[in-house]
This record gives structure tokens, sequence and C-alpha cells, in this order.
């Protein structure tokens, strides 16, 4: 775990936490605290080793002055990067939270023991094992690999050209026993290490589906009026395009039909704009109940909306919107205030061959004209 837990947030590879727009203070706060994390687990399993070497100590296979050692050299390893870390310097590093360095130090510091140490070897040895496991989670194949490769030269060159002896003290039982002991630790630190990649992922997994849900409902929002929950006029401006395009090049018809709230400022003023509003849900909410999955229901601008009818011929959609009417002017729209009535007008036309969104538009909007010209609370076609 000494370097290992700063492995997990290898910021070679760019800091996976960070969040787009994120302040640059709390970024280096949120960078600070698991900088701070990583030292605190790299100092456990540096007290881990400690605890170990004192019982070969015990055991007579070691000195005490080669604990002390370890100890102090351990210690000023850590307390180096601490500061490095507190002082905010690495913030100004690509390696931020000071993976590579840290871990080549740590590395150094297992041959340099290695060397002076070989009778418990295994101490180190396991290290190396600890270290290879979490640049397992973090690097990629190719980073991994160097250095997994570096480490596994690094020893062997140590033992080859020194002649160090590759034993398992086990002479007595305290030996014995300190040797599983230094086994049993190595095995609880690479489980705990799996369990932390493995929380890490889910808290990812987690984060990654929030993202996610929060991504489709910022294109929601951006695609639906927040008030009546139809199209907003781009995105139903987009469907008209797509549904006429699609209905000439399939030569089948494709009717719309503009719907005005009829005298809704006068319904604002005299009932308010919170009766309003809900006038306008109320009667959108209407719309969605009685027409086709496949037609399209868009908020045109205040009070007016467009209705886009996919292989509607003209007639069809005249008796669907004349429906449409009389289902708007018998609701009881006393319920949200006493004497309130609305009713609607509407412009319904087909598309002809070869003509454009924009004429099918204006033709309806005549319609619609024609409609309100009328008296209102009736359709017109054109």
């Amino acid at each position: 775990m000494t370097a290992a837990a700063g492995s997990f947030y290898d910021p070679v590879n760019g800091d996976f936490e960070a969040v787009d727009g994120e302040p640059l203070p709390i970024a280096l706060a949120r960078r600070l605290r698991r900088r701070r994390q990583t030292m605190v687990l790299a100092a456990a399993s540096h007290v881990i080793n400690i605890g170990l070497l004192a019982l070969f100590a015990a055991a007579g296979t070691i000195s005490g002055t080669l604990i002390a050692a370890f100890a102090i050299c351990a210690t000023c390893k850590v307390a180096i990067f601490a500061a490095i870390s507190e002082s905010g310097l690495s913030d100004r590093w690509k390696d931020h939270f000071l993976t590579g360095p840290y871990t080549a130090a740590t590395c150094a510091l297992m041959l340099a023991f290695i060397y002076a140490a070989p009778t418990v070897a295994v101490v180190f040895l396991c290290t190396f094992f600890i270290i290879v496991n979490v640049i397992a989670f973090r690097a990629g194949p190719q980073r991994g690999a160097i250095a997994c490769t570096i480490m596994a030269g690094s020893v062997a060159a140590l033992y080859l050209i020194t002649d160090l002896p590759i034993v398992l003290p086990a002479s007595t039982p305290l030996e014995r026993i300190a040797t599983l002991l230094t086994f049993a630790a190595t095995l609880a630190r690479i489980m705990f290490i799996n369990i932390f990649a493995s929380r890490l992922r889910d808290n990812l997994y987690r984060r990654s589906a929030a993202l996610e849900t929060a991504y489709k409902r910022i294109e929601e929002l951006a695609e639906v009026d927040e008030l009546t929950g139809a199209l907003n006029r781009r995105s139903i401006m987009q469907q008209l395009d797509h549904e006429v395009s699609r209905c000439r090049q399939n030569g089948v018809a494709c009717s719309v039909a503009l719907i005005d709230l009829d005298l809704f400022k006068q319904i604002n003023d005299k009932f308010g704009h919170l009766t309003g509003d809900e006038v306008l849900r109320t009667f959108a909410i209407s719309i969605f109940a009685n027409i086709r999955d496949a037609d399209r229901f868009g908020r045109f601008g205040g009070e007016e909306f467009l209705l886009v009818l996919p292989d509607t011929p003209h007639d069809s959609a005249a008796r669907m919107l004349d429906r449409l009417r009389a289902i708007i002017a018998t609701l009881d729209w006393s319920a949200f205030s006493e004497g309130l009535t609305v009713t609607i007008s509407v412009g319904v036309t087909t598309l002809r061959e070869n003509e454009t969104s924009e004429s099918l538009l204006a033709r309806a909007d005549l319609a619609l004209y024609a409609a309100k010209e009328r008296g209102r609370n009736r359709i017109a076609t054109a």
C-alpha cells in the first residue's frame, strides 16, 4: 500500500475525479484531501512493515538498529512528500498526486533494505507485490508492463550482482511466525486494495449513472417547454421539418394545426398569472391525452401551440382538431377559478406537393387568423 493507494489516482492519465466546470479552489481542496488519504495509507503500510521487522528482531534475526534505520528512512520519505503535498507545489505538476515519484522512492527504499538486511528481505519484497497489484489496477498495459519490468529487473540485478541469499527465516518458531505474518499482512493489504478499488469503481459507476441521468434531464429541458411539457419552439420546428421531409419522400399526407388559446391575456389579467399557468398546463395535458404517439405537439410561443399530424389527410385532421376543440371547451375550468372558461381557435392545413415547412406554417397561420376573425372557439382550414 506504500505508494500503492496513490496509483488509483494516477494523474498522468488525468484526474478522473475532476468535474467539468468545477471551481479551482474546490478542485485543489479535493486533490489535497486525496493526497492526505494516500499519505495516511502509506504511513500505515510502513508501520505494518516496522511491526513485522520488530518480530524478526525479537527472534534474533536482525538488530534493533536496522528497525530504527528503516523507521527513520520511511518517516523522512513520507514527511517529504507530505510537505510537498501540503505546500500545494505539486498542483502545478501534471502528476499532482505524486504517484510516480512516490512509487520510485518507495521502490528505492525497499531495494536499499533488501541489500542491508537480506535475511528479512521477504518483508521488503512483499511490498513490491503490493505496489505491482495497485499498478495493475490503474496503469495501462504498456505503462504497467514497463513499471513491472523495471521493478523485477532491479530486484534481479540486486541479487545477481551482490549474490544476496534468498531465504525465508524459519530457524525458530518465532521466525516462522514472523514469516507467516509477513505473508498474511501482505495478503491483507492486497485484499484491502482490491476492496478499495471495487468501492472506487462502484462510486465511479454511480457517479457516471448520475451524470448520465443529469445529461438526459438537460437534454429534455433543452427540448421541452418546462411549464407545459410540450416540445419547445426549436424542437417542434425540427420535428415539423423532419415529418414534412419524410411524408413528402414517402408520398403520404402530413397535416399541421396552429392552436391558440382564446383571449388568454384576459385570463391572465382577470384571474392572475398562476391561474394562467395552470390553464396552459391543463390544456397541454388534455392535448397529450387525446393525440397519437406519432403526433408531435409543441409550444410555438406564448399561448400558441403547434400540432404536427404525420400520415394524416386534411379531413381527418380537421375532424380530430374539432374534437380537441370540443374537449377543451367542455372541461370544468371553474375548478381553477370561479367563472373561468377556456376555448381554442385552430388553423388546420395539409402539406401540398413540393411545399416547404415555412409555407405550410404560413397557411396554417392564415387559417388560425380566419378562425379568430369568425368569432373564435372554432377551427378553420386552408
